[in-house]
């Protein structure tokens, strides 16, 4: 008998549809398998099979009687512990908010329900989403199925975890640095940060306002396709959603890609990375060159200074937000974040503005070689996932700080605001996954979320899973 928790959204949803499994079957096959794998992944931080199999069973009655939603209809997910879950506690890993139940949906957790999913539970998260590993988590830290000695990524961590060991096939993350795609690069997964505006963040819990984005975690490009399709839209309880029409995605994922330009930016993104994953990542340009695309070395002006700019807003940003939770109750904050949210009052408005000045013309300069490729390809992030509690990294004979080296790649993307997808394209020399990164026009997720779905249907580095 074929193991649904092997299977993606969209093999899921086609059982589904044709009544050869119900819900049922596929939500208890998931909560047996989370029963199984979660003690040692710390992925899922609530669980809900009560409710799931409720759902689950109500799904399965609307499939019988011909009331088919779609192709998420009786899917089990898991959402981030930013997302604010009506009757279940949001705790954003904080012990700040650990007694948090609200009282309604945030408005992707609504809009998931309305497609027909079943949600299992909450999955662990950085506290606050203010960090890049996972580590910092009054649940503790996510680990690593592929080696659970090793980080998640963050701050979606849990999510990464729980898609990867198969504890469910796809979930929500947000992202502010790099918090979907970090966990998808260092758990072989498909990661979507859509275009900012692209997706409500009204009822998850921010980091950083102007640079937080919501999407998903999933196994391939057509399950983040259909993901999307869910999701996006105007929202007028978030003041920048933005009132864009809303393609059909999965259907934009023909795989053709001939003729496509995709720039190149080696400086920054590749040589500052190691050389093991740089090497994957050119095998991965090379089969979309034998597909037919277009690869255009470009450089993009005033790169190195995206770290620092990314930093100095999210700082400011994050410590307004808890301004008064800090002065109140600071010792319920985990160490980590609670020093950073502490640098965040030492910050001057004169840095912020010129940070915010510099995002600017980081997001011309960007626009303007946007003009001449489809996509920028880079990689996913600079090296492959560290063991839990290492501070610092080795790339290409230089020790760098893992805080900086994991956000180095995905960052500049927050800033800009663009689509950005990060997939899997082989495994380094420490059997851990590396990843590619696709990044588009806004509101393009249509073409970087194709890009992603031809390398898939051209390999099979998606499919494959860890022995957990």
């Amino acid at each position: 008998m074929t193991d649904l928790t092997r299977l993606d959204v969209v093999e899921l949803g086609a059982l589904i549809a044709a009544k050869h499994v119900s819900p049922v079957e596929v939500t208890d096959a998931f909560l047996a398998r989370i029963d199984q794998a979660n003690a040692g992944l710390n992925a899922f931080v609530t669980v809900t099979p009560e409710a799931a199999r409720a759902t689950a069973k109500a799904a399965e009655t609307e499939i019988q009687s011909g009331s088919y939603r779609g192709p998420l209809h009786g899917i089990p997910l898991g959402h981030k512990d930013l997302y604010a879950t009506a009757g279940v506690r949001t705790t954003g890993g904080s012990r700040v908010l650990a007694d948090n139940v609200p009282t309604e949906d945030s408005t992707v957790a609504a809009l998931l329900a309305a497609a027909g999913t079943v949600m299992l539970g909450k999955l662990n998260t950085h506290e606050f989403a203010y960090g890049p590993t996972n580590e910092s988590s009054m649940f503790g830290p996510t680990r690593n199925p592929w080696n659970t000695d090793r980080i998640t990524g963050g701050s979606s961590g849990g999510s990464g975890a729980a898609v990867a060991a198969g504890l469910v096939p796809v979930a929500s993350g947000s992202d502010t640095g790099g918090s979907i795609r970090m966990p998808a690069a260092c758990c072989g997964l498909t990661g979507l940060k859509p275009t900012y505006g692209r997706v409500s963040r009204a009822g998850i819990l921010p980091l950083c306002w102007s640079m937080d984005h919501a999407g998903p975690l999933a196994r391939s490009a057509m399950d983040a396709a259909i993901f999307l399709g869910a999701i996006a839209g105007h929202d007028p309880r978030d003041a920048a959603s933005a009132d864009r029409p809303v393609p059909d995605y999965p259907a934009a994922l023909t795989g053709d890609i001939r003729g496509l330009r995709v720039g190149i930016p080696r400086r920054y993104f590749f040589d500052q990375a190691q050389g093991q994953v740089v090497s994957l990542v050119d095998a991965a340009l090379a089969e979309l060159a034998a597909m037919g695309a277009e690869l255009v070395e470009v450089d993009i002006p005033h790169i190195e200074a995206s770290a620092a700019a990314a930093m100095a807003i999210y700082i400011s940003e994050a410590t307004a937000y808890h301004d008064d939770t800090l002065d109140d109750r600071a010792d319920l904050y985990t160490e980590q974040v609670r020093a950073f949210l502490e640098i965040g009052d030492q910050m001057l408005a004169k840095d912020y503005l010129h940070a915010q000045r510099y995002r600017t013309l980081l997001g011309t300069e960007v626009a303007r070689i946007m003009a001449d490729v489809d996509v920028l390809a880079t990689p996913g992030i600079a090296h492959t996932a560290t063991p839990l509690g290492q501070e610092m990294v080795d790339i290409n004979g230089t020790e760098e700080a893992v805080f900086g080296a994991i956000l180095r790649n995905t960052e500049p993307f927050d800033l800009t605001g663009q689509p950005a997808v990060v997939i899997p394209c082989g495994l380094a020399e420490d059997g851990m996954p590396a990843s590619i990164q696709f990044a588009g026009r806004p509101f393009d997720e249509a073409t970087v979320l194709n890009v992603a779905h031809a390398y898939q249907q051209a390999t099979d580095w998606h499919r494959k899973r860890p022995d957990y």
